[in-house]
């Protein structure tokens, strides 16, 4: 018979592996961007290191099997339970070094986990269990560890316990393993008292690690925002920080800058009045994105205005801006009023399932910086907002920067026309951001932009809004592809624009 509890270890130590692998790819998304290529390239080295730890177990004599199982599962527990708080601090303070720090520790732990399961096996098989029987089951106990992580992870662990305590949390698991198996094996051991010691050691480390996670990560991200950090939180779908410097308070997502309370306006009136001010009829307007709901604060001035849908895909986000007095403030709780619904739920899949007509669509969604967000802006993603504008509604699109990101802003305008719209490009200057790039689409070329307001603005007048029309010499148009789902032309764009920008 297998020792159940050694197979139970199996399926501790799969979880914890997994777990630091997903920790690795979640952080550096974060702070990096491209999730597709963060998870990809940190996949591939972890299993390649893997391979490497796999074929170094051979060469651990066998009677020292058990006592070098207990050494790599401390330390496992000690550098993947600190990888998210190393890496986090790492970013703060040495920014240049980050990636070569990723991947080292994503090497050292994928070459450290690619040594459990040979080594257990080998425990397992000295109890002459029948070889198919260890094997399968080794097998199974490994891969529903792997389960269990990957679901637990994004549901449970990350937005409850945010990365780095989550961190703490697997590595205080894998020296919980060693210090079991010290306990369980100590006849076999040659100092066995030591190793239950050292687990021991370890254990209180990480608890305390566990217990002083958010601390951590605050002071990091302190050093990473130049203002005062006043609330942050790791959600299912991104992490959310907003700082604070006297009356200035911003959005962060993913460690980008989303507004800055002293010149939001700017960028949402831009968004919004331009369509809305040629609409005096419209009653019914779909904002999708937009969950810190300024752009619906601004809808909302319009007394003909019945009914706003907002679709925006995270729960903690659009809860934040219609719970925190702050920042309710800053939107005139507009997520609360009556005449608003808030929907969390994919923008795509929630136009799919559908089927209202409006008057206005505005899509405030995040910068294409990944294939994720890429498909938010696609041909396809365009044809469905089609179907849900009125006949002679207005769509408004931000589309990033003409100047930063000339590829990115026209990639959106040839995507655009390619749905079957036609376009009207503008641009307003947002001193947060520098000049930012909107679209307005119709499905008629008779749009004329607004030549008085009946609405009070803080930027907004006929003269200033003549000019957001008019493309100066160094923001003319780019010969570019559309986006669309099969090539993602846009994200390659986008990744080149700003990588310009930095270079």
């Amino acid at each position: 018979m297998l020792d159940r509890t050694l197979i139970l270890s199996v399926f501790i130590v799969a979880s914890c592996g997994l777990a630091y692998e997903l920790i690795a790819g979640a952080l550096s998304s974060y702070l990096l961007g491209d999730s597709i290529l963060q998870f990809s390239t940190i996949i591939g080295a972890y299993l390649f290191a893997m391979g490497i730890g796999s074929h170094l177990s051979k060469y651990v004599p066998e009677e020292r099997t058990l006592d070098r199982f207990i050494e790599v599962e401390l330390l496992v527990g000690l550098i993947g339970g600190a990888s998210a708080a190393v890496l986090f601090m790492v970013f703060a303070w040495l920014s240049t070094p980050f990636r070569t720090v990723l991947y080292a520790l994503v090497l050292i732990i994928g070459i450290l986990v690619g040594m459990e399961i040979p080594l257990v096996m080998r425990v397992l098989n000295r109890r002459q269990a029948e070889f198919s029987e260890l094997v399968s089951r080794v097998l199974t106990f490994d891969y529903l560890g792997a389960l269990a992580v990957s679901l637990l992870f994004p549901l449970v662990l990350a937005p409850t316990l945010g990365l780095a305590r989550t961190g703490f949390l697997f590595g205080l698991l894998n020296a919980g393993v060693a210090w079991w198996t010290a306990r369980r094996f100590r006849h076999e051991l040659q100092r066995p008292r030591f190793q239950q010691q050292r687990a021991l050691a370890v254990m209180l480390l990480l608890a305390g690690g566990l217990f002083g996670g958010d601390r951590l990560v605050q002071w990091s991200e302190q050093q990473i925002y130049s203002d005062p950090v006043i609330f942050a939180q790791t959600t299912p779908y991104q992490r959310l920080v907003i700082t604070k410097w006297k009356d200035d308070l911003r959005l962060h997502i993913n460690g980008n800058l989303q507004f800055s309370s002293r010149d939001e306006h700017r960028y949402h009136e831009a968004l919004v009045h331009p369509a809305l001010a040629t609409l005096p009829a419209a009653k019914r307007v779909l904002v999708l994105g937009g969950g810190d709901g300024l752009a619906v604060r601004e809808i909302l001035r319009y007394p003909n205005i019945e009914q706003v849908t907002l679709v925006d895909l995270d729960p903690a986000m659009t809860g934040l801006f219609a719970r925190n007095p702050e920042l309710t403030a800053l939107n005139r709780h507009a997520l609360t009023d009556k005449r608003v619904t808030v929907i969390n739920d994919d923008a795509g899949r929630w136009l799919e399932t559908h089927d209202g007509v409006y008057d206005a669509i505005i899509a405030d969604f995040p910068d294409p910086s990944n294939f994720g967000l890429g498909k938010l802006y696609s041909v396809p993603m365009y044809r469905l907002m089609s179907r849900h504008l009125a006949e002679h509604g207005l769509l408004v699109v931000q589309s990033t920067s003409p100047y930063y990101a000339p590829r990115s802003f026209w990639c959106i305008n040839a995507t655009l026309q390619a749905a079957g719209f036609v376009t009207r490009p503008y641009h307003a200057h947002v001193p947060s951001f520098g000049e930012w790039g909107y679209i307005l689409a119709a499905r008629h070329p008779d749009y004329r932009p607004p030549e008085r307001y009946a609405l009070k603005m803080t930027f907004l007048d006929a003269a200033s809004t003549r000019l957001m029309f008019s493309f100066p010499p160094d923001m003319q148009p780019w010969r570019v592809e559309a986006n669309h789902l099969n090539n993602q032309a846009l994200v390659h764009y986008f990744q080149q624009d700003w990588g310009d920008v930095i270079r």
